[in-house]
């Protein structure tokens, strides 16, 4: 080497300090000449010989960035290093600079010195090897989840397990490996902090061969266990990012389609969900007419919380519970609240604590009824990249995991507590219902955090030593029945046309504080505005929309609860609760009551579970016992339920439900007949009630005789009918009771608005 190199490279050497951090400097490489090449190091050698180094008159030469201001310039780049040792051998590494220091800097670059020819002396003394002792596959592509964040965590991790003399000894057993890359003394070695000294690690060769070197020196200094523990890291980050880009494509898409037919992203469309830190609140009572008392439901609201909150590590300390129960009545939103938990803490916008987060809907577990099986075989079919943790991962204390069974009211096998026997291996080989039941004891997972949706009536069945938490979502509030609209709508106008069609119709605006709700009222709307154009009328009548939400609950939700009914027995259910609801009204009650179940003759399970349109809650303890009672999931719901069973027996039996004298040997006698009658005597007996409380029936009934309605509840009929009412004549009998009873004219005016006039 001549002295203009020797003096340029003193110069590049000289004025930097061993905190600085680094970059590529200091590599040889071969480029197109077959010349030998050398970049200058940036840091100045501190081997000076006995005489200290003198720091006074060193150059100036621009500090580089720290590790943490680095990660936001990040750029990615390849290479490869050809290295001879001192046998002639080459060994061949792989150098991927993804995510590198290292990275920030490229052989064209302004920022990079100039490259000198390194010309080789007969007098120069071979240095040892300076290159990794491993041999890597140059075309294996790493792992994607193989980041400078987490091998720069993972490494600082692992070196804190050492003890202090442990760890000079490890830092001093690298400089002697590899002394051209660290190239200072092992006193220089020991001033450096852990962040400055893997930072040199990492910068010097690429992420994964700096793994292989401190895993390959642990296991040489008699560390095998901390070397393993570091490979564990590895392994669980590589599953959690396959695991996350499953989950992913399952949950990033709603349901939901915009006005194109396409599918939205979820975080596009999702909207803040009501959820209170208690439970037993009882049912939405908003009603446009009446004033409705609460219900002796269990208590005060409780605390609002966020999707963020439920599994937070705050709440999480508090409390020595594993299972959260999530109860909230039908179209609440429960598994909306769930696609949100996933997709924050897939995108680490949440639970950062937790290591691994697996949905396991009771859909996709019905797939293992009848057959023997395992919890851990069972999550590895879910999600086949599981199987490359070791088992001791699902119960140590540093792996943190939520398992989220979403839908245990769907979960239709009974659950036996007493005569289940225990499980406490997840590797152990049973049945689905052993394993449901030993999840709900809490002794399956001892680390293991479990959150359960279901709708209320299921907590009952979870044993009373079982400690758990319980929270209630209950949907929309003012403000986000908007927000729903507004992000569901590309268009702003047409968003603007639906929050102003909602809120024309208070009793529409109530019931959209249901989610599912919202959605029927947003697809509809939709279909017209695809069809008719964004300027087109949109529906008046309340009564459809009700009709879509009893059809989506009693049908397409039903079937994943239990088998479907034959149509007889769905017309049966219907008109028994209906009955009860029209009885109930008559009487102004509101809450079910064991005996009215038992006059009535109706399954719970159907009424609760399957069809979702009544709700269970404790009521308000009275001296030490509580009682659970029901009620339908919204007063408007009773009111429907009550004028379907007035139109359906009307139309199938003759029977005139408002007319006190009419009695069973009569029966029949009308059938056939126009609806005029039946809607005559509905309306005078709403107007003998003075607390409004037949309103909204009466609105419901005059819905029922469009066409549109008339459409849907076909498949209720027993025989085709023959003559309906037209809309002529009942809009004439309403304005005939509009002049005689101008004091009461604001409810017939909304039964006008019923039929379209």
């Amino acid at each position: 080497m001549d002295a203009a190199d020797d003096e340029m490279m003193a110069s590049a050497s000289s004025g930097s300090f061993i905190g600085d951090a680094v970059s590529a400097r200091g590599q040889s490489v071969t480029n197109e000449d077959d010349g030998l090449f050398y970049i200058p190091e940036r840091r100045p050698s501190l081997d000076l010989g006995p005489s200290p180094m003198d720091i006074n008159h060193g150059h100036y030469v621009e500090q580089a960035l720290s590790p943490a201001q680095s990660y936001g310039s990040m750029t990615s780049e390849e290479g490869s290093d050809k290295m001879e040792d001192g046998d002639g051998s080459y060994t061949r590494v792989q150098l991927d600079r993804t995510g590198s220091f290292s990275s920030c800097y490229s052989f064209d670059s302004d920022e990079c010195e100039k490259r000198t020819r390194s010309v080789a002396s007969k007098n120069d003394v071979s240095e040892p090897p300076d290159h990794p002792e491993l041999i890597l596959d140059p075309n294996e592509i790493s792992h994607p989840s193989l980041t400078l964040a987490f091998t720069l965590t993972a490494i600082c991790k692992t070196l804190q397990k050492l003890a202090e003399e442990d760890f000079k000894t490890f830092k001093r057993t690298l400089w002697k490996r590899y002394p051209q890359s660290f190239n200072m003394t092992s006193q220089g070695m020991d001033l450096l902090n852990l962040l400055d000294f893997v930072d040199q690690l990492i910068e010097r060769y690429n992420l994964q061969v700096s793994l292989q070197i401190t895993k390959k020196l642990l296991v040489e200094m008699d560390h095998k266990k901390i070397a393993d523990d570091l490979q564990t890291l590895c392994i669980r980050n590589e599953v959690r990012h396959d695991l996350s880009e499953i989950l992913r494509k399952k949950y990033e898409v709603c349901e939901d389609l915009d006005t194109e037919g396409e599918k939205r992203s979820s975080d596009d469309v999702f909207t803040n969900l009501y959820i209170t830190s208690t439970s037993d609140n009882g049912p939405n009572i908003e009603h446009e007419v009446m004033k409705i008392e609460k219900l002796d439901s269990n208590q005060k609201a409780g605390e609002r919380l966020s999707t963020r909150d439920i599994l937070n590590t705050e709440r999480l300390e508090h409390s020595n519970v594993k299972i959260i129960l999530m109860t909230g009545v039908a179209g609440s939103g429960k598994s909306t609240v769930v696609r949100r938990l996933v997709l924050d803490w897939i995108e680490e916008r949440s639970h950062e604590h937790v290591s691994f987060l697996f949905p396991l809907p009771f859909r996709e577990l019905k797939q293992f009824q009848g057959s023997k099986v395992s919890l851990l075989e069972i999550i590895q079919t879910l999600y086949p990249a599981t199987k490359k943790l070791k088992d001791d991962s699902y119960c140590c204390e540093d792996c943190n995991i939520i398992f989220v069974f979403d839908g245990l009211d769907e979960y239709n096998e009974k659950l036996e507590f007493e005569n289940t026997e225990l499980l406490c291996d997840l590797s152990e080989t049973t049945t689905l219902n052993t394993i449901v039941v030993n999840l709900l004891r809490g002794r399956l997972f001892y680390y293991g955090l479990f959150l359960v949706t279901s709708r209320p009536q299921v907590k009952t069945c979870i044993p009373w030593h079982t400690p758990y938490d319980e929270i209630e979502v209950r949907g929309f509030q003012e403000r986000e029945k908007d927000e729903y609209f507004k992000k569901r709508f590309k268009d702003p106008d047409q968003a603007a046309r639906v929050i102003e069609y909602v809120s024309s119709f208070r009793t529409l605006q109530i019931m959209c504080h249901l989610p599912l709700f919202c959605s029927l009222v947003a697809d509809e709307c939709q279909h017209i505005f695809k069809e008719q154009g964004t300027q087109a009328a949109l529906p008046r009548s309340i009564t459809y929309m009700y009709t879509k939400l009893l059809l989506e609950l009693v049908r397409q939700r039903r079937i994943y609860r239990a088998p479907s009914h034959s149509l007889d027995q769905e017309r049966d259910f219907l008109m028994k609760l209906g009955k009860l609801a029209f009885t109930m009204l008559e009487q102004g009650q509101f809450k079910i009551t064991k005996l009215d179940w038992q006059n009535v003759e109706i399954n719970e399970q159907e009424a609760v579970i399957n069809s979702g349109l009544c709700t269970q809650y404790d009521t308000m303890p009275h001296v030490l016992f509580r009682e659970r009672v029901l009620s339908f999931i919204q007063p408007t719901m009773q009111e429907y339920l009550a004028a379907l069973y007035a139109f359906l027996t009307f139309t199938n039996q003759g029977m005139n439900v408002f007319e006190q004298q009419l009695k069973g040997k009569l029966k029949g006698m009308f059938k056939g007949h126009k609806a005029t009658g039946l809607l005559k005597s509905a309306v005078d007996r709403s107007l003998l009630c003075a607390d409004g409380k037949l309103d909204i029936v009466l609105r419901f009934l005059f819905g029922m005789v469009l066409k549109t309605n008339l459409d849907l509840l076909q498949p209720y009929y027993t025989a085709p009918l023959k003559e309906t009412t037209t809309i002529d004549d009942a809009a004439a009998l309403l304005r005939k009771r509009i002049r005689d009873n101008p004091n009461k004219t604001r409810n017939l005016q909304c039964c006008l608005e019923e039929l379209g006039v």
